[in-house]
């Protein structure tokens, strides 16, 4: 079977994927609505990332 080669953006996403579960498994907010912000807070910074890079 023949690996696919992964791009440098392709890299950048599944590290951003990666940071973002680790982020939101990792933290610890007692409350949905901390739970909540934690989310928002890496969803914008995946999407400033994108942005950057895109």
């Amino acid at each position: 079977m023949k690996s696919i080669p992964i791009n440098s953006r392709s890299r950048t996403t599944l590290a951003l994927v990666a940071l973002a579960a680790a982020i939101v498994f990792g933290s610890s907010c007692r409350t949905t609505e901390g739970f909540g912000r934690d989310l928002q807070k890496v969803g914008n910074k995946i999407s400033n990332e994108t942005g950057r890079h895109g």
